[in-house]
């Protein structure tokens, strides 16, 4: 039996209470050896676990069962590899202008260019070369100045194709005076993967020291303050582990270190700022060191399990789509905010038994962020007498800022991910606008019998600019469709479409094919992404509180607020304002994809906080049963938690969003705006409106349930 902090007792501990408390006895009484195991943790996930970088895969963007993946597989088995790994262009500087070059084929239509003799002396010595296996020359530009060459690698899985790059990169560039630029879909992975790398080590360069600050500010103590950049770190590390032990089994995308390190930072940083406050509170009320961390985990620790838990499901909810990238989001994501919930539970409580009053030594002389005082409390007394004055204006201010989502655009990515300049990026904007036709992604029909007008038909369409057979063995043939646009484009897409809706025997492939089916595969899994998530939610919530109208209400609310912050990303990332003051380029549409994992994200992070604040709630809802009294200690004893949280986290996510990568600085800049968003306004305003307005009925469920919960609920005590 634990005395609440109003000083009723509370008689009816659960057996879920006592295992809580035995938890925290047994973390004191064991802490040497949890610490030992953390130790091992680290060590292990600074040697063997950053060894992971090694065993990630680039890619992951296609649905492997799509009609554009099974397109490409026959077109493979039937006719060979057709895909072109590698576009090197070559342009003679001193002929930029085209005037010498046209005049020069003027007068001998046989003669080669300056650009064409180099481009073919470097195919002469790719020729032979293992890596290699085919070499095909391209066309002169429309301005005489320029050529390229389209490479071949062998077979190999993506990271293989990026080794055999690196060894005959030096020979593509050895072209005598010719300017040499390299691009293509390898190229482009390997600038995207250098570029993430980059933006990762900004990210923490960026965000490091002014956590510690800000810690410094919240806990007035280095001792303090260091705890939860020790938990992140064993959180960071600890994923390394165990996605590397996932990517034996299955294959894991680089683009899952961004969420490990991301998340695993985040969280644990939120996490522990929980259980440290709860302790030092504990602490102040006069416990002894064993009692105290009994107590934290037996309340503060029961919030993380449930919170933990609950991000967890959300981000398992990414699992459903057939992407290996977004389901390696959903691993890197489980497995930082897993390990960080037990790093949270496990070795910070072991950390605190040993340090015991000295978590508060090292004082630094800082004026206190608050996190109780009246400021607080002045503000829950403000919302629970004008419940109705929130919850419409805050509503009104979240509706208006999702109001832009409604004019949202979907379509896929391409090299205008990555920074303008970046030498791929340039090479396949100059394959569409200097060479007539050009493209390095053309769209691949496959034909299963006679060929007929086929190839006439589909240079007739709209953004069509050319159709011709490029291959064909026994009653087999492959035509090339040339089009206008990026191949994420609404016009690549239509041509696709339009393509498939023609009578015949044949298959549709190439990237703006599988950009069609992503979107299919979206539009079909997306519900039961939301299925899951929902039922996971609820189920937990209910768990937690024994009440079905707050995960209902909790569902409602994070709609709400994801709602605003997608509205704030349509009006950045596609419609363009703050283009050139974050620094990416417009495209006027979103990738589905990174919206469908910031989903994932925020609902885990808005339930986060929404358990953060209602654990409280109803830690006083026991005690008095007043609800008006218990959403305003609640609020008043939560609020700056939850904001100091979320400020931390804001630094976290930030750094991301300076980095180059636009899929990345999407979700940076999306996320960042959907916390703020919910810290400031839904978890302090909104739902404490709606708390004090449905009054005993937040707490109702029926009386089956109510029986479930007394049995298995994770209650505090």
């Amino acid at each position: 039996m634990f005395t609440n902090l109003t000083g009723v007792n509370q008689t009816n501990t659960s057996s879920e209470d006592e295992m809580f408390a035995w938890w925290g006895r047994a973390v004191v009484r064991l802490r040497w050896l949890v610490l030992a195991v953390a130790a091992a943790i680290l060590v292990l996930g600074a040697t063997w676990g950053a060894g992971v970088f090694g065993d990630l895969i680039s890619g992951g963007f296609d649905d492997p069962s799509s009609p554009s993946s099974k397109a490409h597989t026959e077109i493979t088995e039937r006719l060979g590899r057709q895909d072109v790994d590698i576009i090197a262009i070559y342009s003679s500087p001193a002929l930029a202008d085209g005037i010498a070059m046209r005049a020069e084929a003027t007068a001998d239509p046989g003669a080669l260019t300056a650009a064409q003799r180099g481009a073919a002396q470097v195919a002469a010595t790719l020729k032979g070369r293992p890596e290699v296996t085919s070499v095909m020359p391209g066309p002169v530009s429309e301005n005489g100045a320029s050529t390229y060459l389209a490479i071949q690698l062998r077979d190999g899985d993506e990271d293989a194709k990026l080794a055999d790059l690196e060894k005959i990169e030096p020979m593509l560039r050895a072209a005598g005076p010719l300017e040499v630029e390299v691009g293509g879909l390898i190229p482009f992975l390997d600038d995207a993967n250098q570029q993430i790398s980059d933006d990762i080590t900004k990210a923490e360069i960026i965000s490091l020291p002014i956590l510690m600050i800000l810690l410094l500010f919240i806990f007035r103590g280095v001792v303090a303050a260091a705890t939860p950049l020790m938990v992140g770190i064993l959180a960071v590390l600890g994923a390394f582990i165990s996605v590397r032990l996932l990517a034996q089994v299955t294959d894991v995308s680089v683009f899952a270190i961004n969420i490990i390190t991301m998340l695993g930072l985040g969280m644990a940083i939120d996490y522990s700022l929980f259980i440290v406050s709860r302790f030092r509170e504990e602490l102040a009320a006069g416990r002894s060191t064993a009692e105290a961390v009994a107590l934290t985990l037996a309340t503060a620790g029961r919030t993380v399990l449930v919170s933990g838990l609950t991000v967890a499901l959300a981000l398992a909810s990414l699992l459903v789509f057939p992407m290996d990238f977004l389901k390696s989001m959903a691993w890197g994501g489980m497995s930082a905010v897993l390990v960080a919930m037990l790093a949270a539970l496990t070795a910070l409580p072991a950390l605190l038994a040993v340090l015991g009053p000295r978590v508060n030594a090292a004082r630094v002389p800082l004026p206190k962020l608050s996190r109780s005082g009246g400021g607080w409390a002045k503000l829950a007394h403000s919302v629970m007498r004008r419940p109705v004055v929130y919850l419409v204006g805050v509503t009104a201010l979240l509706l208006a800022l999702a109001v832009p989502f409604l004019r949202i655009e979907f379509g896929g990515f391409d090299e205008r991910v990555l920074p303008e300049g970046t030498e791929s990026r340039v090479v396949t904007e100059r394959l569409g606008s200097e060479f007539a036709g050009g493209g390095a992604a053309p769209i691949s029909v496959l034909v299963n019998g006679p060929v007929g007008d086929l190839p006439a038909r589909i240079a007739a369409m709209d953004d069509v600019t050319a159709a011709n057979v490029t291959a064909q063995r026994g009653d087999a043939t492959l035509i090339s469709v040339a089009y206008r646009g990026e191949p994420s484009s609404e016009q690549a897409r239509d041509v696709v479409k339009e393509i498939r809706e023609l009578p015949g025997d044949f298959l549709v492939g190439g990237r703006s094919a599988a950009v069609v089916d992503q979107l299919d595969a979206f539009g079909e899994r997306l519900p039961w992404m939301l299925l899951l998530i929902g039922v996971s939610t609820f189920v937990l919530l209910f768990l937690a509180f024994g009440s079905v109208v707050l995960p209902l209400k909790a569902m409602l609310m994070n709609a709400i607020s994801i709602g605003a912050s997608f509205g704030v990303v349509v009006w950045v990332f596609q419609d363009g304002h703050l283009a050139d003051t974050l620094g990416f380029t417009v495209t006027g549409f979103l990738e589905p994809g990174n919206l469908v994992l910031m989903l994932a994200i925020l609902f885990g992070l808005a339930t986060d906080y929404e358990v953060f604040l209602l654990s409280r709630v109803r830690e006083e809802w026991d005690a008095t049963g007043n609800n008006s009294q218990a959403v305003a200690i609640g609020l008043q004893r939560t609020g700056g938690i939850i904001t100091a949280a979320a400020l931390l986290l804001i630094i976290v996510i930030g750094g991301f969003a300076t980095g180059g990568t636009a899929t990345i600085k999407l979700l940076g800049v999306g996320t960042v705006v959907a916390v703020a968003v919910d810290a400031a306004l839904v978890r302090t305003l909104l739902v404490p409106a709606t708390m004090r307005l449905l009054g005993k009925w937040n707490w109702w469920a029926p009386g089956p349930l109510t029986a479930v919960y007394r049995r298995f609920g994770i209650r505090e005590s």
